[in-house]
């Protein structure tokens, strides 16, 4: 069948292996499928069909015609799902054609509907326009290539009929009239039926894995339909489109036929980024724009002026292209090749895009671009590119976050971001700016404000289809809530709701698409944290590699975690040491923070508790400096546990109780576990100090049920232990000898079941 498509048109237009594409000024070409499409015209045009079966036939018009051919059991199934009686008439019709004679084929072209103003086919409309393509097509035809139709019209329909299973389809009766019909849901989801079905990734295959040698290539029509879908998709669920190997053989085909198919490189260029395959996408972006100028289409469309706007255009799609890839070097030529060109054409909306791609290309290699994102934000303004204006104030969000400004200031700023946002309707941006809300609560450590944006964000009234099927919940915006969320409920020891957040994530967002990579380090992150609080270090170490492929920097945090619980403190100081520096390059104050706490728990291990306050004092003046309460409270924990085991816990206390307040509201239940364990040593320290000791054992004694409640939710058995081992202790000085031996007994079980060696409780926090 494919074959025939070949001769008739493609062959005659080629001359030095290059395909001319419509020499002779046509569109479209007659093939087995666009018969069977013209047959259920007929029918339709030419017999009584009720009303609801009539616009669910309508509804499929244009999809049929502008997608990829089907197999004629997926046609008449297709046309069965919406009028059985039309789908029977059509396959008697197509099968009279094929059974008979070459006449036979050549009559049904004459008896075609007349495309005129009387007839439902007038010819301004989309059947009257195929109509007339097609009959254009077919009258050009020399003899030899109508014979070469008609025999792969037989072929087309006696594969159906010879095909095991289809069997015969069955007689249809017609039930009731136009009266009687009822207009159901059914109606309205068979559009979208349609469009989920020619698309689908199963029926492509389906259809190219039927004659793989004799591939054809789609008419003009469908390529402009399955491109322009697929870029959509692309852009908006990634999970729809095509997979990238079978989108890449689609393209492959299509720019055998044309090579020049300036449309069909550009979606190679995005399936290629998908992928991250820099030769491929460099390639198809270097290609799109050399047959974009070739084909005069932009001189055409913007006078002289189109052939320098198709050059800056394309330096500054190459710029941004090696951004992505991290080649801030080439990128930075590219950059400054867009901006001269653009100069020289007094473009000033290309010239604003590039101070964009500027100030972003600085931020990606750690310089301060504050500056210039101000004066793309003024100049985005002053030309009215409220898009560009909204994604500038937002990168001075970000900047201003690792800054060190108040949640006060930045929360403003976005408030008035928001209001560009719906006063110009830029949905998009209203994701991308609850989503950074999300983030900066996250690192503010809000736990509570953050798991409120995310749930806004996933519940926004947007949600509804827009076009193709597609809901807006397959963006980047949507991949960073939900990790978020599934963070947080890690924190919270629900491990369960955790993994019901994968589950979806991993359908919304499978490993080809381009935000996975989000998820998995997400979920590698979760799992890390889950065997450290258990204790499991030989199952965290095998998911340091995977988690330095995603994150170097935070591969090599967790790696100087695994190497710090296993006592190779040598190993684990000296890539501390590395991370410190790189952090301090590049302003990652978070990092630099959790890494002078790893620091200084390293000097615990050697008993030096005063070398290890500088660091921590340090570390406190940073996370307060950039108002990082979680890392603040968590450091307090840390000069709490130093001032005790220095032998001050009258100050170790007083320090703590300035950091059990947001622990509790904000933090993670393991930080709420170890604060009130180390609460309870602290007030253990101050029983033979105090007149009231005994009542301070008791309440002592009631702070470490608390924590090991926490410990409990987490199934920290390690905790759980040395819970149990103060628990006794305290029990034991108090002369309570029953509860004593029960806490004994639940310590030796826990021993028992850990089967290792209990490290000191005075020596870790």
């Amino acid at each position: 069948m494919a074959s025939v498509h070949e001769s008739l048109y493609f062959n005659p237009m080629m001359t030095n292996g290059v395909v001319h594409a419509n020499v002779f000024g046509i569109k479209d070409w007659v093939t087995p499928y666009k018969i069977s499409v013209l047959a259920l015209l007929y029918e339709m045009t030419t017999s009584k069909i009720a009303l609801q079966e009539k616009r669910r036939l309508n509804k499929l018009i244009l999809p049929l015609q502008q997608g990829p051919d089907l197999t004629l059991g997926q046609f008449l199934k297709t046309v069965e799902d919406c009028c059985p009686q039309t789908a029977f008439a059509v396959k008697i019709r197509l099968n009279e054609m094929a059974d008979g004679e070459l006449k036979d084929m050549e009559f049904f072209f004459t008896t075609l509907p007349n495309p005129t103003f009387d007839s439902e086919a007038y010819k301004t409309s989309v059947v009257g326009l195929f109509i007339r393509h097609m009959l254009l097509a077919y009258n050009k035809l020399s003899f030899s290539q109508v014979y070469k139709l008609y025999k792969s019209l037989q072929h087309y329909c006696h594969v159906y009929d010879t095909k095991p299973g289809d069997g015969q389809m069955e007689v249809p009766t017609f039930v009731g009239d136009e009266s009687d019909m009822d207009l159901t849901s059914t109606e309205v989801t068979i559009g979208d039926k349609m469009e989920r079905e020619l698309d689908s990734p199963l029926l492509v295959s389906e259809l190219r894995n039927e004659d793989p040698v004799s591939r054809g290539p789609l008419s003009q029509k469908q390529a402009e339909y399955f491109l322009a879908k697929q870029a959509y998709l692309l852009k908006n669920d990634d999970n729809k489109a095509l997979r990238p190997a079978a989108l890449q053989e689609e393209l492959n085909n299509m720019l055998k036929f044309n090579p020049d198919f300036a449309e069909a490189h550009y979606l190679n260029y995005l399936n290629s980024m998908r992928v991250q395959d820099i030769y491929i996408s460099t390639h198809s972006l270097l290609h799109y724009f050399d047959r974009l100028i070739l084909s005069g289409s932009e001189g055409k469309s913007n006078g002289d002026e189109g052939y320098g706007r198709s050059l800056r255009y394309a330096a500054l799609n190459l710029a941004s292209l090696h951004c992505r890839f991290g080649h801030y070097q080439l990128a930075d030529l590219a950059l400054q090749e867009a901006i001269r060109i653009a100069q020289e054409s007094n473009d000033h909306v290309c010239l604003q895009h590039c101070l964009s791609w500027l100030y972003t290309l600085e931020q990606m290699k750690g310089s301060d671009s504050s500056v210039l994102t101000e004066d793309s934000v003024k100049m985005a303004a002053h030309f009215c590119l409220p898009y560009l204006a909204s994604l500038g104030i937002q990168s001075l969000v970000q900047q201003g976050a690792v800054q060190g400004k108040s949640a006060h200031e930045l929360m403003d700023a976005l408030k008035d971001t928001d209001i560009l946002h719906w006063k110009h309707s830029l949905s998009e941006l209203i994701e991308i700016s609850l989503a950074q809300t999300i983030s900066i609560w996250r690192m503010y450590g809000k736990s509570t404000m953050a798991q409120q944006q995310a749930q806004l964000l996933l519940n926004m009234s947007s949600l509804e289809p827009v076009n193709f099927g597609v809901t807006q919940n397959n963006t980047e915006a949507f991949a960073v809530a939900l990790c978020h969320l599934a963070e947080l409920h890690a924190e919270q020891g629900l491990y369960g709701g955790t993994t019901e957040i994968f589950k979806h994530l991993k359908e919304q967002f499978p490993p080809h698409t381009q935000h996975a990579k989000l998820w998995m380090l997400c979920d590698l992150k979760i799992q890390f944290e889950k065997h450290m609080n258990d204790g499991k270090y030989h199952l965290a170490q095998p998911l340091v590699p995977a988690i330095r492929a995603q994150n170097k920097t935070e591969g090599l945090y967790r790696k100087a975690q695994v190497l710090k619980s296993l006592s190779r403190t040598t190993e684990a100081y000296r890539i501390l040491q590395k991370l410190q520096v790189h952090c301090e390059k590049t302003r990652c104050t978070e990092t630099i923070i959790r890494v002078l706490l790893s620091t200084a728990e390293l000097h615990w291990e050697s008993s030096d508790f005063s070398t290890g306050l500088p660091l921590l004092l340090q570390a406190l003046t940073l996370s307060r400096k950039h108002h990082l309460q979680a890392l603040a409270s968590r450091t307090l924990l840390h000069l709490a546990f130093t001032q005790l085991m220095l032998g001050v816990p009258e100050q170790a206390l007083s320090v703590l109780h300035e950091a059990l307040e947001p622990i509790l509201a904000h933090g993670g239940i393991m930080d709420k576990g170890r604060a009130l364990m180390l609460a309870a040593r602290c007030q253990m320290a101050l029983v033979a100090t105090r007149p009231n000791g005994r009542e301070q054992a008791a309440v002592a004694i009631h702070t470490l049920d608390e924590a090991a409640s926490y410990f409990s939710t987490l199934n920290c058995k390690e905790r759980l232990r040395d819970v149990r081992y103060l628990q006794a202790r305290l029990h034991g000085s108090l002369g309570q000898t029953a509860q004593r031996n029960r806490c004994a007994m639940l310590f030796h079980l826990l021993d028992r079941e850990l089967q290792t060696p209990r490290a000191p409780t005075d020596m870790r926090l």
